[in-house]
């Protein structure tokens, strides 16, 4: 992300760069939803050594479409646009609050602040929507259960309303800890490839500035950030998935995760729905980039009368 050369003394307010970036959120999660479910699906098949639901992502998706219909592949949808609204809503607003912040004279900070404020912004919007994404891992992980078996969440707001009532407020939080450091790992991992990878790409002569060159970094970016944070990221589905067993829980923590799927599954079941996962995050990225520019362009030519910059990225 890089500082707009804007010479108006306009600029787009706190609160309105909040709301963007979560409707611009909000607006990829609807196209990437169906991803998003089959790598869950698929880091929880073979839970505790048992049997292996799916061989493939195709299996996978082909299996869910034929047991639950097409409108299975967006079940929990309104979960996963509540993440966006609350995790999205707050690492992009803290970011751009602090880039613009760290912003000298019209220069944008350096590589190692940015990397600093994208790790930041990633953890304090982890924390906020972890309980979003807990129900967003319960209810994406209903349809693979018995019919005995599953919690029935009508939507986002009953899960978030049972888990309360059913298991206590902190529930919510389950799982926190792994789903901070993902995000941590996700955004240092993103910045740092996704500008080198751009770097790289500008220097070969092949591309220029522009949106084919921000889709080709994103993509490569993407195939990083996967292979660094799967293994934090299956800990925590896993972890926000469980149930008490005899008054226990079925995990101790992330490290109980990671061993327990290493013994059980092997040492690559640690990447289980890398393609969903890969598939996900990088058109994810550019479509929320995308929309989040368009949005800042609009607002800049229809509210505050500018027509001389750009989306401000």
């Amino acid at each position: 992300m890089s500082a707009s050369t804007n010479d108006s003394p306009k600029q787009i307010g706190k609160g309105i760069k909040f709301l963007f970036g979560g409707t611009a959120g909000m607006a990829a999660t609807i196209f990437v939803q169906p991803l998003d479910l089959v790598k869950n699906r698929m880091q929880l098949s073979g839970e505790g050594g048992g049997k292996k639901a799916y061989k493939t992502s195709f299996h996978a998706l082909s299996s869910i479409l034929r047991n639950e219909g097409v409108t299975g592949i967006y079940t929990g949808l309104s979960a996963g646009l509540l993440r966006q609204a609350t995790y999205t809503t707050t690492r992009l607003g803290i970011y751009m609050t602090l880039f613009d912040f760290f912003s000298k004279d019209g220069k944008p900070p350096n590589f190692i602040t940015k990397a600093f404020l994208g790790v930041t912004a990633g953890g304090i919007g982890a924390f906020v929507g972890t309980p979003a994404e807990v129900a967003l891992i319960r209810m994406t992980a209903d349809g693979r259960l018995p019919a005995d078996q599953r919690r029935g969440y009508t939507s986002v707001f009953n899960a978030l309303a049972r888990i309360v009532r059913e298991e206590g407020l902190v529930t919510l939080w389950r799982g926190c800890i792994p789903t901070v450091g993902r995000a941590m790992v996700v955004n240092a991992a993103q910045l740092a490839s996704y500008s080198q990878a751009k770097q790289i790409l500008v220097s070969t002569g092949h591309f220029s500035d522009g949106l084919f060159l921000h889709f080709v970094a994103s993509m490569i970016s993407g195939l990083i950030t996967t292979a660094a944070s799967m293994p934090v990221d299956i800990a925590k589905t896993r972890i926000q998935n469980m149930k008490m067993i005899d008054g226990k829980p079925e995990y101790k923590g992330a490290v109980d995760v990671l061993t327990k799927v290493i013994r059980n599954e092997g040492f690559f079941s640690l990447w289980k729905g890398f393609t969903p996962y890969y598939a996900r995050l990088g058109p994810h990225t550019v479509l929320t980039f995308i929309f989040l520019e368009q949005m800042n362009k609009a607002y800049r030519r229809f509210v505050l009368k500018d027509n001389s910059s750009g989306g401000g990225l």
